[in-house]
This record gives C-alpha cells, sequence and structure tokens, in this order.
C-alpha cells in the first residue's frame, strides 16, 4: 500500500489522499449549511492541487444539512472528483442520500454504499 503525507482538516472534516483515492471524512455530529459547504469544497480543491481523484465521501458524521448545501455539494462538490461513493450506515440517512441523488443529479458518478470495501471497489475502475 502506498502511503501519501496529502492531508488536511478543518473543523468540519478531514481528507487525505492514497493509493490515488481521496478519503473524506466528516467529523462527528456535523451540519452542513452552504457557508460550511462552500468551506469543505474550497478546502478540498485546495488540497487536490488541481488534479481530480475519485472520491470516497463518508457521511456518517453528518446529523443535517440544508437544500442550499445539498444543492451546492451536488454541482460543485463534484468538481475535481472522477466519481464519488458516498459511505453512510444509518437507515434514514441511506434513504435521504438516495433522495438525494435523484433530485440533484450530480455531475460525475456518484453511488451509495453503507461499507468502505463496496465503496472502494466502486472507485477503482476511475483511478
Amino acid at each position: 500500500m502506498k502511503l501519501t503525507t496529502n492531508y488536511y482538516e478543518n473543523e468540519y472534516a478531514q481528507f487525505w489522499i492514497m493509493d490515488g483515492i481521496l478519503f473524506f471524512e466528516y467529523r462527528p455530529n456535523v451540519v452542513i449549511d452552504l457557508t460550511i459547504a462552500h468551506r469543505i469544497v474550497a478546502d478540498r480543491i485546495q488540497m487536490q492541487k488541481e488534479k481530480s481523484y475519485p472520491v470516497l465521501c463518508d457521511i456518517r458524521g453528518v446529523v443535517d444539512s440544508d437544500k442550499a448545501a445539498r444543492d451546492y455539494l451536488a454541482q460543485s462538490g463534484s468538481v475535481l472528483a472522477k466519481a464519488v461513493s458516498i459511505v453512510t450506515n444509518q437507515s434514514v440517512s441511506l434513504i435521504m442520500t438516495s433522495f438525494y441523488l435523484k433530485i440533484c443529479k450530480p455531475s460525475v458518478p456518484t453511488k451509495i454504499f453503507t461499507d468502505d470495501s463496496s465503496a472502494l471497489a466502486f472507485l477503482e475502475t476511475y483511478k
């Protein structure tokens, strides 16, 4: 396994690049509004240094988000992403995320998973 030192964190999330995949993990109990969504995307893009990656986005720490934030993340949140795996483990979150994907239609291939290994397998073809 090739490790890298590309790592960044802010008060809402932490993200790192390993083996050609960008891992993005929300901190526990995060509520996302439009301002926070802008900050998260800007920090991620800056860390990526203009290089696209497949993204594993772990949303298990998110407790709520507003519509403006979800809309922004569905479109601008996909900048420099080749594909996105969203990992969740809560039934309510799984239902909300499925609904979000149908309504907001992200601009890159995006799927929902309940385990990291399936999420990573989906992203392998986009490396």
